[in-house]
């Protein structure tokens, strides 16, 4: 039998010895394209969907945890990235910057956006006000060089590279022991109603890396990442602070040498630099609100120490300058302190809970008091600050340090001091006024007891709260404890137990 073969068409022919016309094929792209350089979420948290063409497979990097990204399929230089928002329980908006990389090519960034929750609950009423809260503490002291404690040079990380890096080495490494409990229930004994709490956060925040060079030890803060405390270190701070709640006294617990003139120092007055420390910043205070969440009125927080301008100026902004004085340096830096200030208490009051009514703190710029009339800057840090909410749970902090041995001679601009605070601060924001910090200059018990006894004085007139730095008990005398200048420590309390 013969076979019948059907004809196919030529062109049929053609194309299957052929194959298919490369003419089809997706020419590879040179760049990277994306279809959107912003995406934005809502506050309960979404799913977005990005497309992204690149002429390898694409690699998505700097992905905050609140935002978990799952790849997609790569064909024909083609990518779906899929990003679930997790939801945002915070009323402030948050933003990241992504970036896409592929291999050979120039990286491309898009950025993140989600809208902050519907803000926290009004403030309760019946919790204290500032107002009483200040006056109430009565006289105050500085649990200081303790958990303030840190290497603070960059190109000298002394704890860090000689020790264990334990709540202890860290804690006693500025010479005082082991804060115990027995330390605060003697300055409560003693009629003191107040404690401050300096806590340095930096080095147990996200990994610290140091290395050996030249002789000593170095940390390039360009390698520090991460924003997470690290909970042993949490963990002691709060039995610190449950010393002197269970004591039934004050705590004010704040940000200490994370700000001031050491090169570790990475918040600074500066518009510039409260950008670059923002988010550091705001994952702080989330941490430690949440922390204390629960605490009643008596836990008070302060948002940073003695911050300072990028030229490390004391007594007002820029003074550190060339020409003594800028007006754009200094203008930077009051808005960043004011800057500071409002994302402090936003985010503390964002936290919920006892938060939204907690008492909070705001020094000036560098806690400068305005003290002097040698320079017509000097009020600026007082003149200059602003009020980050209305008055009722907000209180304002300076510091003021003299010469105990010249007291004869500081005595009128002492009781200026006052006059000042209360004039710039106290009736201008109508907030109370927290003297932080003050001293003598000397732990020379008997050389101290005069100035002493007038300052405390006067600060009891005034309402004002004031924390003498340190010396009460010092070093050794904290572990017995006992006090090095008893006679001071009368002085200072004499005005509150009369």
């Amino acid at each position: 039998m013969r076979k019948l073969f059907a004809l196919l068409p030529v062109p049929f022919l053609l194309l299957a010895a052929c194959g298919e016309d490369d003419s089809t094929k997706t020419p590879a792209p040179t760049s990277i394209t994306l279809s959107a350089t912003t995406l934005s979420a809502s506050a309960d948290g979404e799913t977005l969907t990005l497309e992204i063409s690149a002429p390898y497979r694409p690699l998505v990097q700097n992905v905050p945890a609140w935002i978990t990204y799952k790849d997609g399929i790569f064909e024909s230089y083609r990518m779906t990235a899929t990003f679930v928002v997790s939801a945002n329980t915070l009323p402030l908006e948050r933003s990241a910057t992504l970036t896409v990389a592929a291999a050979n090519t120039q990286s491309v960034s898009f950025t993140i956006t989600q809208a902050g929750a519907a803000s926290a609950a009004p403030v309760d009423e019946e919790w204290e006000s500032a107002q009483s809260a200040v006056k109430n503490m009565g006289a105050g002291w500085n649990l200081g060089n303790t958990l303030d404690s840190n290497s603070g040079d960059v190109g000298n990380m002394w704890i860090e590279g000689y020790s264990g890096r334990t709540t202890a080495d860290y804690e006693t490494a500025w010479g005082q022991p082991v804060t115990t409990r027995s330390l605060i229930h003697m300055f409560k004994e003693a009629g003191f109603n107040a404690i401050r709490v300096p806590v340095t956060w930096y080095p147990h925040m996200g990994t610290v890396n140091v290395t050996w060079e030249n002789e000593a030890w170095h940390w390039d803060t360009s390698t520090w990442t991460g924003y997470d405390v690290d909970p042993v270190w949490m963990a002691r701070v709060k039995e610190v602070v449950d010393y002197v709640m269970d004591e039934g006294m004050y705590c004010i617990l704040n940000v200490h040498h994370d700000t001031g003139s050491g090169s570790t120092a990475w918040l600074v007055a500066s518009e510039e630099g409260f950008q670059a420390a923002k988010a550091r910043y705001q994952s702080l205070w989330e941490q430690i609100a949440l922390t204390f969440q629960s605490y009643g009125p008596r836990l008070l927080f302060e948002a940073y120490n003695e911050m300072l301008d990028p030229y490390d100026s004391w007594c007002f902004a820029s003074f550190a300058t060339e020409s003594r004085y800028d007006a754009s340096v200094a203008a930077s830096a009051y808005n960043g302190i004011n800057s500071y200030a409002k994302l402090f208490t936003e985010t503390v009051r964002a936290t919920g809970g006892n938060n939204a009514a907690r008492n909070l703190v705001v020094n000036t710029y560098g806690g400068c008091s305005g003290d002097g009339t040698w320079n017509t800057h000097l009020k600026e840090p007082l003149t200059h600050l602003q009020l980050p909410e209305e008055p009722g749970h907000i209180a304002v902090q300076i510091h003021s340090y003299w010469e105990a041995e010249k007291f004869a001679t500081q005595k009128a601009e002492i009781d200026q001091l006052f006059v000042n605070l209360n004039e710039h601060l106290e009736k201008r924001l109508g907030v109370p006024v927290i003297i932080g910090e003050w001293g003598g200059g000397t732990n020379v018990d008997n050389t101290n007891v005069e100035f002493a006894g007038h300052f405390s004085q006067k600060a009891h007139d005034a309402g004002f709260a004031a924390f003498w730095w340190m010396g009460l008990s010092n070093e050794g005398d904290r572990a017995i404890p006992a006090w090095t200048m008893p006679r001071t420590k009368d002085a200072i309390l004499k005005p509150y137990l009369q």
